[in-house]
C-alpha cells in the first residue's frame, strides 16, 4: 500500500488477490448441522424417492388411460413433468454433498442450476395459472369450454407456460451473472439460490439483488393474483347453481388445486418475500418450498382426485390378469 499526501493507494497485487475471478464456489448447504447430515440425507431420499414416484405415477396413468386424455389432466401430467425436472436440478446434489467432503460447484454448473431452477420454478407457477384458468373456462364457460379449451390449445399453453418461465430465468441468470465473483467463494446455501450467489459479486450487488428479487416477486405475486381472480369468478358462478350436489360437484374439482395453490405460493412467499434484517437460515427456510412442496403437490393431486384413483385400480386390475 503507498501513500501519496492524504490517499493511500492500493498496490496492484492487491487489488489482484481481492478481484480473482473464481471457478468454482463452495456450497456450504447443512455442512453447518454436521451431527445430523446422515439423518437428512436418509428424509430428504425418501421424500425423493416418493415425489418421483408420484410424478411418474400421474404422467404414467394419464398417458395410458384414454379417460384421462382432457385438458384438466394434461396440465396435471405437464406440472408432474415440470415439478420432476425442477427436483432434479437440485435435490440429486444437495444429496450427494450431503454426504461429500468437497461440496463444490463450477462457476458454470451454478449458473445452469440457477437458470433451470428458476425457469422450471416459474413454469410450475405459469402452470398453476393455467389450471386455475382452465376450471374457469369448465365452470363458468362450460358450453364454450369444448371449443376453446382444446387438446392442442392446452399443449399450446404449457408451451407458453414453459416459454415464459424460461425467458425470465434468463433475464435473472444474465444479470447475476454478468460481473466477476470474489473470495470467499462460500455460497451460505445448498444450491446456487439467486441471493445467496449474487451477494458474491465483486463489484456492489445490492442494486443486482434487488432488480432480481423484484423480477421473482413480480412473477409471484402476478401469477398468483391472477389464480385468485380465476377463483372470484368460480366462486360467484358455484354460488349461483340451485343445487347443493351442482355446488358440491363443482368445488371437488377445484379442491386438489387450491390446496396445491396454497402449500405453493405459501411457501415460496416465505422464501421471496422475507426481509433481509428478519434473519433466519436461509437453508432451513428453503427447504419446504425445494423439497416439501414437490413431495406434496402429486400426493394431494392423487389421493383427492377419483379419475386418477380409478385409472390407477384399472392399471392394477390389468396388471394382476396377466400374472394369473
Amino acid at each position: 500500500m503507498f501513500t501519496c499526501g492524504f490517499f493511500q493507494i492500493p498496490n496492484i497485487q492487491t487489488m489482484k488477490i481481492n478481484q480473482t475471478i473464481l471457478q468454482e464456489f463452495i456450497l456450504v448447504g447443512f455442512s453447518v448441522y454436521p451431527h445430523v447430515q446422515t439423518f437428512l440425507f436418509v428424509v430428504f431420499f425418501c421424500l425423493y424417492l416418493l415425489t418421483l414416484t408420484g410424478n411418474l405415477a400421474i404422467m404414467g396413468l394419464t398417458w395410458v388411460d384414454r379417460a384421462l386424455h382432457t385438458p384438466m389432466y394434461l396440465f396435471l401430467s405437464a406440472l408432474s413433468f415440470s415439478e420432476t425436472c425442477y427436483t432434479l436440478t437440485i435435490i440429486p446434489k444437495m444429496l450427494a454433498d450431503l454426504l461429500a467432503k468437497s461440496r463444490s460447484i463450477s462457476v458454470i454448473g451454478c449458473r445452469l442450476q440457477m437458470c433451470f431452477f428458476l425457469g422450471l420454478g416459474g413454469t410450475n407457477c405459469f402452470i398453476l395459472t393455467l389450471m386455475g384458468y382452465d376450471r374457469f373456462l369448465a365452470i363458468c364457460n362450460p358450453l364454450r369450454y369444448p371449443v376453446l379449451m382444446t387438446n392442442m390449445a392446452c399443449g399450446q399453453l404449457v408451451a407458453s407456460a414453459w416459454a415464459g418461465g424460461f425467458f425470465i430465468s434468463l433475464i435473472e441468470t444474465v444479470l447475476i451473472f454478468k460481473g466477476s465473483f470474489c473470495s470467499p467463494n462460500l455460497v451460505k446455501h445448498f444450491f446456487c439460490h439467486m441471493r445467496a450467489v449474487v451477494r458474491l459479486n465483486c463489484l456492489d450487488s445490492d442494486l443486482t439483488e434487488f432488480i432480481v428479487t423484484m423480477i421473482s416477486v413480480s412473477g409471484l405475486l402476478g401469477t398468483f393474483l391472477l389464480i385468485i381472480l380465476t377463483y372470484i369468478f368460480i366462486l360467484s358462478t358455484v354460488l349461483r347453481i340451485p343445487s347443493a350436489e351442482g355446488k358440491q360437484k363443482a368445488f371437488s374439482t377445484c379442491a386438489s388445486h387450491i390446496t396445491v395453490v396454497i402449500i405453493h405460493f405459501g411457501f415460496a412467499s416465505i422464501v421471496y418475500l422475507k426481509p433481509e434484517a428478519s434473519g433466519g437460515d436461509d437453508t432451513l427456510i428453503a427447504v419446504p418450498y425445494t423439497v416439501i412442496t414437490p413431495f406434496l403437490s402429486p400426493l394431494i393431486f392423487s389421493l383427492r382426485n377419483k379419475d386418477m384413483k380409478t385409472a390407477f385400480r384399472k392399471v392394477l386390475g390389468k396388471t394382476k390378469s396377466l400374472y394369473k
